[in-house]
């Protein structure tokens, strides 16, 4: 042995390994997120605008639902332009259920949140044996196929949709039928749902579902399956999704097949590449900012997504890493 060769460490004493924290000032963007939001009816009565609480609401859905992109998309490297169809089968899970006399909407939860993640874990374990565009297409192929079965379905509303005759109960009350309710069981979700996916990241299944993002190959040289955390990873994003379509049902009252189509399995990327991918804030921060640009720029043109189309071009060109990119940047850079 070499004079200064040093001893392995034993594992007690090697450094401990620090946890997975996401970018810097993730945590703070997130208190000061979720801090906004829960204060933002107080907004709503100042500006004496109910509206405005109708439309966060439907930005904290659509940030539930871009928020379960993420950990595919994000976190797996996993490009799905089907996973509407989890937010369609949420959203049917409640029409049909409604349809039939069961309008508690925990029932429905439990219905919707079973029904897609089964959708998830039947089509993934078919669209993860493909990659690249391949498992873009495959997905794209069974959300269609989602869509056009609810097409189809003309006892409850066919390409035509179906009007909820009230919103959802909770124990026998009617407590959802208040907007301001409705807006807290929203918010109450999502934040749970990114503790929840913020400690699934962190974990060793968080990593390992990193690592096969970075390099497939490698993890499966040192004994990792990527399928099986790849497949969990997709019935866990499924699920979520599902529980965001009976929010959506609830909101609109109103469920109709274009609510799975691939459209809005694009405008769902869109909301997680706009607001940053891999950082579960991101997600949330990117359906504000679509959903205000949506209606603001609606307002110019019929033709708004020409309009977005602009901003996403320079938002690529001058700002890699989306919104929440771009503020880390800025926030570093005040700091130094």
């Amino acid at each position: 042995m070499r004079a200064d060769a040093r001893p392995l460490a034993s594992p007690q004493h090697q450094p401990a390994r620090r946890p997975y924290v996401g970018r810097p000032g993730a945590a703070t963007a997130a208190g000061l997120l979720f801090s906004g939001l829960a204060l933002f009816p107080l907004l709503a009565h100042m500006l004496d605008d109910p509206f405005l609480l109708v439309i966060a609401t439907r930005v904290m859905i659509f940030g539930l639902a871009a928020m379960s992109l993420d950990l595919i998309l994000g976190y797996g490297a996993l490009v799905s332009f089907g996973h509407a169809a989890f937010l369609g089968i949420g959203a049917y899970a409640v029409a049909i259920l409604a349809v039939h006399g069961i309008d508690d909407v925990l029932i429905q939860a439990v219905v919707a949140i079973a029904a897609s993640s089964l959708f998830a874990l039947a089509t993934g374990a078919i669209s993860l044996r493909t990659r690249g565009v391949y498992f873009i297409m495959i997905t794209l192929a069974f959300g269609q196929m989602a869509y056009f079965f609810m097409v189809s379905l003309s006892a409850y509303g066919g390409d035509d949709g179906i009007s909820l005759p009230s919103r959802s109960t909770l124990f026998g009350t009617d407590l959802l039928e208040s907007d301001l309710m409705l807006f807290y069981a929203v918010f109450l979700c999502l934040a749970v749902a990114f503790l929840a996916l913020r400690a699934i990241v962190a974990s060793r299944f968080g990593r390992v579902l990193r690592g096969t993002r970075d390099n497939r190959t490698r993890m499966e040289a040192i004994g990792f399956a990527p399928f099986a955390y790849q497949l969990i990873a997709y019935v866990i994003a499924g699920a979520l999704a599902g529980l965001a379509g009976v929010f959506l049902a609830n909101q609109a009252e109103f469920v109709a097949p274009a609510f799975m189509s691939w459209q809005r399995s694009g405008e769902l990327i869109v909301m997680v590449v706009l607001g940053g991918m891999g950082t579960l804030v991101g997600p949330i921060v990117g359906a504000v900012a679509f959903l205000l640009l949506e209606d603001w720029l609606a307002r110019f043109s019929e033709h708004w997504r020409l309009g977005l189309g602009i901003v996403l071009v320079l938002l690529a060109l001058f700002s890699r890493g989306g919104i929440a990119g771009f503020a880390a940047r800025v926030t570093g850079g005040a700091r130094r």
